[in-house]
């Protein structure tokens, strides 16, 4: 692949995040009446991860951890958000974050592909330290 058609995959991509600011969340943004969108909770989420890693009880690496909640919630372009009260969306919850994960992964080059979707898959898991630690700024981030 040549620098051209690369950097247009990338473009395509960049430009599908864009879609992020139209998922809205259940949180409310502080002193507005309006909800959080999904590009405002992942940027909160990387600068938590930056500022909070210190309390971590595990050593984590940082700029992992930003790079895993900055993509964690991309599928939700395609699948939406599930909220963790919605116990009939959280059925095909899985299923449908695959497939927007292979579509919107997809756009990228391949080895940008795999490593989007590895952190996406990671974060999924809750295996790592790192996930653990993105999981949790991830669960009190909407109660700040």
């Amino acid at each position: 692949m040549d620098i051209s058609e690369r950097l247009e995959k990338q473009i395509k991509f960049m430009l599908e995040l864009d879609k992020l600011k139209n998922i809205y969340r259940q949180s409310y943004v502080l002193n507005e009446d309006r909800k959080e969108n999904d590009s405002e909770h992942s940027w909160h989420l990387a600068v938590m991860a930056f500022l909070l890693a210190e309390y971590s009880n595990k050593p984590v690496d940082v700029l992992h951890v930003m790079k895993m909640v900055l993509v964690h919630d991309v599928v939700e372009i395609d699948a939406g958000d599930t909220y963790c009260y919605d116990t009939e969306g959280y059925k095909s919850k899985a299923e449908r974050e695959e497939k927007a994960a292979q579509r919107i992964f997809g756009i990228l080059p391949d080895d940008q592909r795999e490593e989007f979707y590895s952190l996406w898959r990671e974060f999924e898991d809750c295996q790592t330290d790192d996930a653990k630690f993105a999981a949790l700024l991830d669960r009190i981030q909407p109660m700040l």
